[in-house]
């Protein structure tokens, strides 16, 4: 199943060490954050790869180049403005399969992937994210999801994050058919979590895949200790 890293973020939480570093190429337990997820990807057999980028991006693409060197296929898809989450995913439609996963280039979630494009194929789903009960606080990230009996997604908000009724939090991990791209405009910046996952919700074509395992992330100096710690 093609794989697609969203890589373009600023960064801006993690300054100064993004001022001449993409977020994704920042040093955690001795390489690139991205070689990581590279390396969990290859070793699943998931070996082609589209980076959408954007700051900074060429850092990224003289870095890994084509991807042989880790026993992948790289491409790559460059914002040369932000766009947001759905917007590098509109720009880079032409590359796209007609099912995909997306994963975050700042996240980290050691789960069997295929299992998530599996929830996919089996519920005829538009869309599947990976969600996580952090029970213990763990990540300290509020929960955004709640779902249904079944599965369904019937409520997702960041912005009331932690609000009752919402239990699961987003994980990372998304699978996607490419038909979620007719839902985004034609141009200017979209975002996949303020407006096409509520969308999605609301025609009920958003489905969960629970997971006991706990992300990791680098979007904050704290965040980024803890990551480098476990990866390390």
């Amino acid at each position: 199943m093609q794989v697609v890293i969203l890589a373009g973020g600023l960064g801006k939480r993690l300054l100064p060490l993004t001022i001449d570093v993409p977020k994704p190429m920042v040093p955690v337990a001795g390489v690139p954050y991205l070689e990581h997820q590279f390396r969990l990807l290859a070793e699943q057999g998931l070996r082609d790869v589209v980076l959408l980028t954007g700051y900074l991006g060429e850092q990224i693409e003289e870095c890994f180049g084509d991807g042989r060197r880790l026993g992948l296929r790289l491409r790559y898809s460059r914002e040369r403005q932000p766009l947001g989450t759905g917007g590098a995913l509109r720009e880079a439609r032409a590359v796209l399969e007609e099912r995909f996963l997306v994963i975050y280039g700042d996240s980290y979630l050691p789960i069997e992937y295929h299992a998530v494009g599996e929830v996919l194929a089996s519920t005829g789903a538009a869309a599947v994210m990976a969600v996580y009960h952090d029970l213990f606080g763990e990540t300290n990230v509020l929960p955004n999801v709640a779902l249904a009996d079944d599965g369904a997604v019937v409520r997702y908000d960041k912005k009331a994050a932690g609000s009752r009724g919402l239990e699961y939090i987003e994980a990372g991990v998304l699978a996607l058919r490419r038909s979620v791209l007719d839902l985004l405009p034609a141009n200017g910046v979209v975002s996949l979590e303020e407006e096409i996952f509520p969308a999605l919700v609301a025609r009920g074509e958003l489905y969960a895949y629970p997971t006991a395992q706990r992300f990791y992330d680098m979007g904050t100096p704290e965040r980024l200790r803890v990551i480098e710690e476990y990866l390390a």
